[in-house]
């Protein structure tokens, strides 16, 4: 199996599976192309929840602000996983993840020794549509799109390889993280808990790195100043209504059943919460 992450949209993932699929059998399995854009600390959170619910995989993830700069390009293995990506933090909280107690072995992907990606079917009259100083050019990689020119054929390479024999693959060296990321965490001191929303997903639910266990006993608490029903479901309250809930995650979520959280809290991804308990909580 092969997973695909980025911030991409569309059409372009589409290119990165071409690519893929012209040089591996692997089974291609989209985790998201909506990633939010450019954002590497909101993408490292998806990525870290939800990659350990697949079997052993390579997995292709592309959110890169810094495509075509000095930064590397990585191959990752984590336990029996491989991430591939750049280097930019975006790999380090799944990796750990991943790896649990297993290995993480970190490489620098040399892109002048990748077989270099051209169109299957090109046409005699291709090079005259190209710009001049690109026509007939093989070799290095486009400057803007990395996950169709680096990342996409290190992938199908590194899926057919034994983990354990990635630094026989000629365009790995062993290397370091030049970029860690850690996810900030939150402090819980005299029951007063200060943490920040790690993202807001599409339901609007802004999701904090508060951990669920904060909610316990407590019937309301008070956030940010304001009191909040403590609910275990987004039914707990009348359609319309806020609530604080502990997510799929096991963080604290400011939630609206059937509304977004962040505008009715008035929050983004970033934005500083302090969770306090009211005078009825247990």
């Amino acid at each position: 199996m092969l997973t695909l992450a980025s911030d991409f949209g569309s059409p372009y993932p589409a290119a990165m599976k071409g690519v893929v699929c012209r040089r591996t059998d692997a089974r291609l399995v989209d985790v998201a192309h909506d990633l939010p854009r450019q954002d590497v600390r909101a993408a490292a959170f998806w990525l870290r929840e939800t990659l350990p619910y697949f079997p052993p995989a390579t997995h292709l993830v592309v959110v890169d602000p810094g495509v075509g700069t000095d930064r590397n390009a990585l191959v990752v293995r984590a336990g029996e996983h491989a991430l591939v990506g750049p280097d930019n933090g975006v790999l380090c909280p799944p990796a750990r993840r991943l790896a649990g107690d297993g290995p993480i072995e970190t490489y620098v992907i040399d892109e002048t020794r990748l077989d270099p990606v051209e169109p299957a079917t090109p046409q005699a009259s291709d090079a005259d549509t190209l710009a001049p100083d690109t026509a007939g050019k093989r070799g290095p990689a486009s400057n803007t799109f990395h996950g169709r020119d680096v990342f996409a054929p290190a992938a199908a390479a590194v899926h057919d390889a034994p983990l354990s024999d990635l630094s026989d693959l000629a365009f790995l060296t062993p290397a370091e993280f030049a970029v860690d990321l850690e996810l900030p965490t939150a402090s819980v001191e005299n029951e007063r808990a200060r943490g920040d929303v790690l993202v807001v997903d599409d339901f609007g639910n802004a999701i904090t790195n508060v951990p669920g266990g904060y909610l316990d006993g407590r019937e309301t608490i008070v956030a940010n100043g304001e009191s909040v029903p403590v609910g275990e479901t987004f039914a707990a309250v009348p359609a319309g209504d806020r609530l604080a809930t502990v997510g799929s995650h096991g963080y604290v979520e400011l939630d609206v059943n059937q509304g977004r959280g962040d505008e009715a809290f008035g929050l983004t991804a970033g934005d500083d919460v302090v969770l306090e308990p009211t005078d009825t909580s247990a």
